[in-house]
C-alpha cells in the first residue's frame, strides 16, 4: 500500500530530530558528534521500521490492546497476592525469595500477553457487555460516517442525494475502492475503463461540492487476495460506519454483520407515489401496448401504465383514470382508462 505524504513527512522529521539528539548528547558527553549522530539514525531508524511494521495497526486496535494489557496485569497482581507463595511448603524451598521474584514476572508476562491477544480478537460489542456503559464509537451528534463502494461512487447520484439532506456525516472511500476504480479506467475493456473514468470523476466531482465532507480512508488493500465487497464490509464494522451501496448481496452480507445499510433503490421505491384505483393522472403515452387499443406511458419512477382504447393519442399527453395495479417481479403495472372514455 502506499504510504502517505503526512506519514513520510513525520517519519523525515523524527529521524531528523533523534539525529540531531544523538549529536546533542555525544557533544554533552565529550564524545566524537559523528558517534553519537549514528547512534540517533540507527535509534530512529529502527523505530521508523518498528512503525512501518505496525501499518496495518489501528488506534483502535492499539486502544483494545491496552485495554486488555491493563487487565492482564491487574488479574496478575490478584494471583500474586492470594498467598500462594507464602505457604510453608513454598517457603522451605532453596532461595523462596528469588523463585518468587521469578513466579511473579511469568505471571505478570502470561496474563499480561492473554489480556492484549484476547482484547484484539474482541469486538465492540463483547467490550461493550464488559463495560455496558461505554462504547468504542465516535459521538452521535457527529453523525456516523458513511463508507462508499465502487458501483454507488459510479452512480453518481451522490452529490444530488446529499444536497436534499437526505445524506448526512462524512463520506468515506477507502483507498482499495480507489484503487479498483483506477484498474477499471486503464482496463482495455471499453465498457469497464468507461465506468472506471466516470467513476473518478464522481470522485473528483464530490471534492468540488462545497458542503460535502470526503475523506480517503487509508485501509489495507487487498493485499492478501481478500475481495473488496469483504474489505468494505470488515471495515464498515470497524469504523462503526453506514455502508453507501447499490450492491443488494453486498447489503445483505453487511447487515448479517449489523452494519447499517443504505441503498439508493431502496429510497427510490420508497418514494414511489401510492396510486391506486380511482386516481386520476396525467401521462405521456410513448408507444403501443400489447392489444392493438393499448397505449404504454411510465411514471417518473419508471412503472408502466397501459391505457385501454387509447392507441390514437400516442405521443400526446393525456388525462387518465387508474381502474387497477398489479406487482410483478419487474416493478408494477397500472392499467387505466382515459378520462374523458370514462365520463362518458
Amino acid at each position: 500500500m502506499q504510504v502517505p505524504w503526512s506519514i513520510k513527512l513525520a517519519r523525515a522529521l523524527f529521524l531528523t530530530l533523534a539525529v540531531v539528539l544523538g549529536g546533542a548528547v555525544a557533544a554533552g558527553f565529550h564524545a566524537e558528534i559523528w558517534i553519537g549522530t549514528l547512534i540517533g539514525l540507527v535509534v530512529g531508524g529502527f523505530f521508523v521500521l518498528v512503525d512501518a511494521l505496525l501499518a496495518q495497526f489501528t488506534f483502535r486496535e492499539f486502544s483494545f490492546g491496552t485495554f486488555g494489557l491493563l487487565v492482564g496485569l491487574f488479574c496478575a497482581w490478584l494471583v500474586t497476592k492470594i498467598g500462594i507463595m507464602d505457604l510453608p511448603w513454598f517457603r522451605s524451598l532453596e532461595d523462596p525469595d528469588s523463585i518468587r521474584s521469578v513466579v511473579e514476572i511469568c505471571m505478570y508476562l502470561i496474563f499480561g500477553f492473554l489480556g492484549i491477544t484476547l482484547a484484539l480478537r474482541s469486538d465492540r460489542d463483547q467490550f461493550s457487555f464488559i463495560i455496558p456503559y461505554v462504547r468504542f464509537r465516535r459521538d452521535a451528534s457527529e453523525g456516523e460516517p458513511m463508507l462508499l463502494d465502487t458501483n454507488v461512487i459510479i452512480d453518481g447520484r451522490i452529490p444530488q442525494v446529499y444536497e436534499t439532506g437526505f445524506l448526512s456525516g462524512n463520506l468515506v472511500i477507502p483507498r482499495f475502492v480507489l484503487d479498483e476504480l483506477q484498474r477499471m479506467a486503464d482496463s482495455r475493456d471499453p465498457l469497464k475503463s468507461s465506468r472506471g473514468k466516470r467513476g473518478l470523476d464522481a470522485v473528483q466531482k464530490l471534492r468540488d461540492t462545497k458542503g460535502i465532507e470526503l475523506t480517503v480512508h487509508e485501509a489495507p488493500g487487498n493485499h492478501e487476495g481478500a475481495a473488496v465487497d469483504t474489505l468494505l464490509v470488515t471495515l464498515a464494522h470497524e469504523l462503526n460506519a453506514r455502508l453507501l451501496t447499490n450492491d443488494v448481496n453486498l447489503g445483505k452480507v453487511a447487515r448479517v454483520k449489523n452494519v447499517t445499510v443504505l441503498n439508493f433503490n431502496d429510497l427510490a421505491r420508497a418514494l414511489q407515489p401510492e396510486v391506486g384505483a380511482g386516481d386520476e393522472l396525467d401521462i405521456s403515452l410513448v408507444k403501443s401496448g400489447k392489444e392493438k387499443h393499448q397505449a404504454v406511458g411510465y411514471l417518473p419512477d419508471g412503472a408502466m401504465i397501459v391505457v385501454n382504447y387509447a392507441s390514437q393519442f400516442i405521443g400526446d399527453t393525456v388525462a387518465i383514470v387508474v381502474s387497477g395495479v398489479t406487482h410483478t417481479s419487474a416493478g408494477r403495472l397500472i392499467f387505466a382508462d382515459l378520462k374523458q372514455a370514462r365520463a362518458q
